[in-house]
């Protein structure tokens, strides 16, 4: 199937804006230009309209903590019994009925990121998903994604208040240390089992998983908000020596020159939320210009549901009023998240063979009175109709 997206101002992100048309071809991006000629294709006239890649979210709670449920800690998103949970998958409690889903398309998101809470130091298994309103299996784009950690206040709190570890920032930081020197020995025991030739019968889901991360074919995603977080978190990681992204990274900005000479990557934000516990005291949305000043491989994430993702252009807007420049913002919502997550060779921008994720605005969307026109994901148009509020 061809369709021929015609007199748009595309934004490739990739490059410069232009006047033109994109044809798509079986799901892909065919071929862009300001005057693409192809017979027979459905024409889509897109005059005085604006085309943009779908945008990305690489860190999010949608369909996990639903609308409409009561509070985040009566959802299916935190696994609060056991402080190492690696072996749970954030798929197995998505609802794809969610009603937020419907909203963030309408906001331009195409795919996100799907992550468990932060309550458990070793927290589960996220998946990168497009949201096609089918079924999950069907929105799977690779699972699993990550494996999900946390350190900081959400731990402590949640086991202190049931009187166990970690009820401490030392205590979380040694209860992650356990979890990889036993994955490190049960990689040993299966590499053993292997050379003697015997089955090996002693298969633990939670350490899989975990021996996924230490071969690099998954990273850790790790909230980590203050500064001291952000720096154990590292040194674990390069102790253990596996791949990692940093979520949120609040008071990334007080250690930008690590971040930037270690080449770490921040899912970073939200940062239009209310400053609710003490390691947000120092949130700033200038760290967004930071960030970007400094050369960090940084993406916009709005944590929903702490900001709706349907409002995920609305927080990247309010970044120019704190000094940071159009372009990164953009950036941060397409190419940098596909970056983060691996996929940037398939989404992220309008680009010759990619994905045709894209999203036709009726104006910019950094202008609050543009709004969604229409959505394609893989070249099909989603249905944006069926929103009861």
């Amino acid at each position: 199937m061809k369709i021929l997206f015609k007199g748009a101002k595309v934004f490739p992100i990739s490059s410069a804006p232009f006047e033109g048309d994109v044809l798509v071809e079986d799901g892909k991006i065919k071929e862009m230009g300001e005057n693409v000629s192809s017979n027979g294709d459905r024409i889509v006239d897109l005059k005085g309209k604006f085309l943009f890649p779908g945008f990305v979210d690489a860190h999010s709670h949608i369909g996990l903590y639903e609308e409409g449920v009561g509070s985040l800690y009566s959802s299916d998103g935190n696994e609060m019994t056991d402080p190492v949970t690696p072996h749970v998958r954030a798929i197995d409690a998505f609802n794809p009925q969610d009603p937020a889903i419907l909203r963030a398309l309408k906001g331009g998101v195409t795919t996100v990121m799907i992550l468990p809470g932060s309550a458990n130091p070793i927290g589960g298994q996220g998946a990168i998903l497009k949201l096609n309103l089918s079924t999950v299996d069907k929105m799977i784009v690779k699972e699993p994604a990550g494996l999900k950690m946390a350190f900081g206040e959400n731990p402590k709190r949640v086991y202190g208040e049931q009187k166990k570890t970690p009820s401490t920032r030392i205590g979380v930081a040694a209860v992650v240390r356990d979890y990889f020197l036993k994955v490190q020995d049960y990689m040993v025991e299966k590499e053993l089992a292997k050379k003697e030739g015997k089955p090996f019968t002693k298969r633990n889901l939670k350490y899989e998983i975990g021996e996924m991360v230490l071969k690099g074919e998954i990273p850790a995603r790790i909230h980590a908000h203050r500064a001291d977080d952000i720096l154990t978190a590292m040194r674990i990681a390069e102790e253990f020596d596996f791949n990692f992204v940093i979520e949120h990274g609040t008071e990334g900005y007080k250690i930008v020159d690590i971040l930037k000479e270690k080449k770490v990557s921040v899912a970073a934000g939200p940062f239009l939320a209310f400053r609710t516990k003490y390691e947000l005291k120092d949130m700033t949305m200038k760290a967004i210009k930071i960030l970007n000043e400094n050369g960090i491989l940084a993406s916009l994430i709005c944590d929903h549901p702490i900001i709706p993702l349907e409002y995920a252009s609305i927080q990247a807007a309010a970044g120019l009023r704190y000094g940071a420049k159009e372009e990164d913002l953009l950036k941060m919502l397409t190419i940098n998240p596909a970056k983060i997550l691996g996929i940037d060779d398939r989404i992220g921008t309008i680009e010759t063979g990619k994905d045709a994720d894209l999203v036709v605005w009726a104006g910019h969307p950094f202008d609050m009175s543009s709004k969604v026109k229409s959505v394609y994901i893989n070249g099909e148009k989603i249905s944006l109709e069926g929103e009861k509020a």
